[in-house]
């Protein structure tokens, strides 16, 4: 009796493994459903945009990664080793805050990235995020750039890869010229459109060269590298793509750059990238000493084959893991109770009653097509083109209004989109007119000389942003956030206007022209655009 009741107080049952794992997948379904509309959005993005299409299998490379890693991964079971995933996760939460705030939702899905690894770090302590941190990293490749800095990276790379290809194609003995993103062959004319930017490829590729990296043999310096040659390899592969279908149609006519032909030049590109890559490793293999059998360009783990490693870890019931649920429910709450007072929609004027007459000009309505009008997402719009007949001179007048940029509306900057068109900015800077004043302040807008072969343009813009006169695109996600909690408005407009020059026309007169017409503008506009203190009833 006496060893039975030994044997009785010595037993201590442990906690179900079952409800365990059950409360830190309680904890990830939670997060992903407090950044739930941001998560969607970036599945959309995957389904959408070919740049972004391979982001499907980055999250299961990840969790197979920290899978084959399993075995060293044990439960922590205090607060003190998991304080530095509350730390991350609450970071995380403040990000998705922010991001919400300032409608940038990369910032949220950045968040969420770092909620997983707070989670897991929660879990696991330091010494298991230490262990799947690549794994954890490489999910950052599967985040979309925001509208902003991928409209300026692919006006970019259009511009290089049309530069670099034409320079293949006069390398072939070929008369060509180039302007902006057009190549003109004399008979033909191929313009380097925005999905030829070599943007589809470098993301992707950059993906690949990560996972090749952190699997190669060799020292760091040469993982850098062949991770960081996936740049400059997708834009020269790219341009030399750009280049062999200017060979191809100035020989054999517009249809080589079309169809199953021009979307299997794409492929081949792609898998040429690949094998350039694996090429590389090769080589830095030999520069090691190495054999040069595959098995040894990247180092795999022996279970990734055998199929006998199992989950060995104790499953232990972490206290931390009621606080990450707890911090996860109330850091939504709040994003729910600020998402239920935002966005106060000021009254206005629509853009539908703007007088095609002001002083002297007199204006003609003009429209955007509808597939624009769907990537632009904006509430209201005017085109106008605008001619002064005493000066012979035209203006054309465009302004966006969004009542909300929220849920991926965003004002799209002229600076990013001039560009695709084949225009080059080759002169920018701002301009401020005391004389001239708009919502109760001196006017300030940005000033870009743009051209196109012989045309030449002169181009005014500026961001009206709640009674805020911004020149710069960034200080508008800025103010956004500011305004979004001091103001509960997101609402915010571009006003845009182009006048072209004649030839042997100065500046000086194109200048002269857009501020005659800025002042007839500025008062009549004000009333279709709120300001800081919008007016409580519209006429």
């Amino acid at each position: 009796m006496q060893m039975e009741a030994i044997k009785s107080k010595s037993y201590t049952p442990g906690p179900n493994p079952f409800w365990v794992l059950s409360l830190w997948g309680l904890a990830v379904l939670l997060l992903t459903g407090v950044l739930y509309d941001s998560l969607r959005m970036m599945v959309e993005v995957w389904l959408d945009t070919e740049e972004y299409s391979h982001g499907f299998f980055i999250p299961l490379i990840s969790a197979y990664l920290i899978w084959m890693q399993r075995r060293e991964l044990a439960f922590v079971n205090g607060f003190r080793e998991s304080s530095i995933g509350l730390a991350l996760l609450f970071f995380a939460l403040l990000l998705g805050v922010l991001g919400g705030l300032a409608t940038i939702k990369t910032l949220q899905q950045y968040g969420f990235i770092l909620g997983l690894s707070g989670l897991f770090a929660a879990a696991f302590g330091t010494r298991g995020l230490k262990t799947v941190w690549v794994a954890l990293l490489f999910l950052f490749f599967m985040v979309p750039f925001p509208s902003f800095i991928l409209n300026n990276l692919s006006s970019k790379l259009q511009l290089l890869s049309s530069w670099l290809g034409v320079e293949f194609i006069r390398a072939c003995d070929i008369m060509v010229f180039l302007e902006g993103n057009v190549i003109d062959l004399g008979g033909y004319k191929l313009q380097v459109v925005e999905a030829c930017s070599g943007l589809r490829y470098l993301f992707p590729l950059a993906s690949l060269s990560f996972l090749c990296a952190y699997l190669f043999k060799g020292p760091f310096w040469q993982k850098l590298l062949v991770f960081l040659s996936s740049i400059p390899l997708t834009i020269f592969m790219n341009s030399f793509r750009i280049g062999v279908i200017g060979v191809l149609v100035n020989y054999w006519g517009t249809e080589m750059a079309e169809g199953f032909l021009h979307d299997f030049e794409g492929w081949a590109v792609f898998l040429l990238c690949m094998v350039l890559l694996f090429i590389e490793m090769w080589l830095f293999a030999r520069l090691n000493g190495s054999n040069t059998a595959f098995s040894e360009l990247v180092q795999l783990p022996d279970e990734w084959f055998d199929g006998k490693a199992n989950f060995s870890a104790d499953v232990k019931l972490n206290q931390s893991v009621f606080a990450c649920i707890a911090l996860i429910v109330f850091m939504g709450a709040s994003m729910h109770a600020m998402r239920a007072g935002e966005d106060i929609i000021p009254p206005r004027k629509v853009f539908a009653s703007f007088p095609v007459q002001l002083g002297q000009w007199q204006g003609r309505r003009d429209y955007i097509d509808g597939r624009y009008l769907k990537e632009l997402k904006l509430t209201d719009y005017v085109v106008m083109n605008y001619v002064n007949p005493s000066q012979r001179s035209n203006v054309n007048f465009y302004t966006a209004y969004y009542e909300s940029q929220r849920n991926g509306a965003a004002i799209h900057s002229p600076r990013s989109c001039i560009p695709g068109d084949g225009w080059q900015i080759t002169g920018f800077g701002q301009k401020e007119f005391s004389d001239i004043m708009f919502q109760g302040q001196p006017l300030r807008v940005n000033r870009a000389v743009i051209e196109k072969g012989d045309y030449k343009q002169l181009v005014y813009y500026w961001f009206p942003q709640r009674g805020r006169m911004v020149t710069n695109e960034y200080l508008v996600k800025w103010y956004l956030f500011y305004d979004a909690i001091a103001m509960h408005r997101t609402d915010g407009a571009l006003v845009r206007l182009v006048t072209g020059l004649e030839p042997g026309q100065e500046l000086k007169e194109a200048d002269l022209r857009l501020q005659s017409f800025l002042k007839e503008l500025a008062p009549e506009l004000a009333g279709y655009l709120p300001g800081a203190e919008p007016q409580t009833s519209v006429n």
